[in-house]
């Protein structure tokens, strides 16, 4: 699911906010939008904040990130109990 999210929703351009990545067709990088959820910011906020911005595409970093985080975070294992 990562690689379809990363190529058709994030884009990483050395030509475009110095290579940060972003949400395709804009100049948002997605560590404003994952900052802003952060911070306690609702969908409508962050889509009022950021008008180029779509639903589906914040819908997306966020489970961009939520990918990341299964692949870069080892899962501890079941607790044993004796």
């Amino acid at each position: 699911m990562k690689s379809v999210i990363k190529q058709s929703i994030i884009a990483r351009d050395p030509k475009v906010c110095g290579g940060v990545p972003v949400i395709v067709g804009t100049r948002v990088p997605l560590r404003t939008v994952l900052a802003s959820l952060a911070e306690g910011d609702t969908m409508e906020e962050i889509l009022k904040d950021y008008p180029s911005l779509t639903r589906d595409q914040v819908q997306a970093v966020i489970a961009f990130a939520a990918a990341s985080a299964e692949d870069d975070i080892p899962i501890p294992g079941i607790p044993q109990f004796a």
